[in-house]
């Protein structure tokens, strides 16, 4: 029962589907002229079947090929009157053809299909008389009012099918229309919502971060003094880094998005790593060089970090542009800032490319971030130079902002 139920649902096989539809009519009206062969004017029920076979043909093919299935019915109806054979014009498939092109078709094309199938046979059946029984409808004007009918009734009932159709999918837009709406208004309203806790949440860490300064700066200063101080204040600030670490932790949670995988354990990357940056890219096939000038200070690690990521999206530019050429990577350090500047020979980005892309981006809003500046472009002498320099704050500096 459900493999039935699933062949003639909407998801059946509509061939499969309308063979089947041809071979019951086939045998409904085998059955009835069979019976009332006198009344249908049926003088031979052998060629009477093979004509309705044909007939019921279009009905099998009418929504493989709408358009084979319409000519095909206006010929098969023209049949008898060409081979001179009394046969009885069967209606059923004229009527089912009828009705498919007005549920399909647009308008025009729909009533163009009507006519090429019912003008033909009426006009014959008025000029030369028509074949098999008249009892039905004796009179040609009772013919032609009966034709003309029928034909409304069926073009009516396929384009109320399209009107709804077409209505039951505007219905169906409208609903996906309003449902991904309705999506994008909550994932904004969720997207607020969690910007508004981050921002909560980075004032609740940074004020335990600068409690964890302030005492730090007082045990320092209290533990020669007054040891048991100094040790209540350092068990404070390991009470108060422990809040901070995990209210941090749940700010990260608030931030990652939910596709985002969550964040191996291994340290980040920093100055570090340069080195194998410059030889992966000499291994890539691009002569690459590193320079380091001055003694690294204390660099905190997010400025070590930003400057691994600008000379990796440098090196992996420089790549992917720079064609037949040579780069150098040149790291500046003094008691103020450190300089990290990336130069190449090559051609640069070619015309077309986007003038700043995501990666540009990416490093002004590092440098940003730590209050420096970064300067990007063709070099005077041909290639691509990226230039960024990051101030350093000197401990004295942390101490008057803590």
């Amino acid at each position: 029962m459900g493999a039935v139920r699933r062949f003639f649902g909407r998801r059946g096989d509509p061939f499969g589907q309308d063979v089947v539809l041809a071979l019951g009519w086939l045998a409904v009206g085998a059955f009835f002229e069979t019976i009332a062969q006198r009344a249908f004017g049926v003088s031979d029920l052998g060629a009477q079947f093979v004509y309705d076979a044909l007939g019921l043909g279009a009905v099998a093919i009418r929504r493989r090929a709408l358009w084979v299935a319409v000519v095909w019915t206006s010929f098969h109806i023209l049949i008898p009157f060409f081979v001179g054979w009394n046969l009885v014009n069967g209606g059923i498939a004229v009527i089912v053809v009828t009705y498919t092109a007005a549920a399909y078709l647009p308008i025009r094309p729909a009533v163009l299909a009507a006519f090429i199938m019912w003008a033909p046979g009426v006009v014959f059946a008025v000029l030369f008389g028509r074949t098999g029984g008249t009892a039905f409808y004796p009179d040609n004007k009772i013919f032609v009012l009966f034709n003309l009918m029928s034909a409304l009734v069926c073009f009516t009932v396929g384009r109320t099918v399209a009107t709804r159709r077409a209505y039951i999918a505007a219905l169906e837009d409208r609903a996906r229309t309003a449902e991904n709406t309705q999506m994008a208004l909550t994932e904004k309203a969720v997207a607020e919502e969690r910007r508004r806790i981050a921002r909560e949440l980075h004032d609740v860490v940074a004020h335990h971060v600068s409690v964890m300064g302030v005492l730090a700066t007082g045990s320092r200063r209290m533990l020669g003094r007054d040891p048991a101080a100094a040790d209540e204040a350092l068990a404070t600030i390991e009470e108060t880094g422990r809040t901070a670490l995990r209210e941090m932790r749940r700010l990260l949670s608030v931030l990652r998005t939910a596709t985002e995988p969550a964040g191996e354990l291994a340290p980040q990357p920093g100055l570090g790593g340069i080195e194998g940056l410059v030889e992966q890219i000499r291994e890539a096939g691009l002569p690459a060089s590193l320079h380091v000038d001055g003694e690294p200070g204390i660099v905190d690690p997010g400025v070590s970090l930003t400057l691994y990521r600008i000379v990796q999206e440098a090196l992996t530019n420089a790549l992917k542009h720079a064609g037949a050429a040579t780069v150098e990577v040149r790291l500046t350090f003094t008691p103020s800032d450190v300089t990290v500047e990336i130069c190449d020979t090559g051609r640069g980005p070619q015309l077309g490319t986007a003038a700043v892309g995501h990666g540009l981006l990416g490093m002004r809003e590092r440098v940003m971030l730590y209050g420096g500046t970064l300067r990007t472009g063709p070099r005077p002498g041909g290639g691509y130079r990226v230039h960024a320099r990051i101030p350093i704050e000197l401990p004295a500096e942390r101490q008057l902002a803590n």
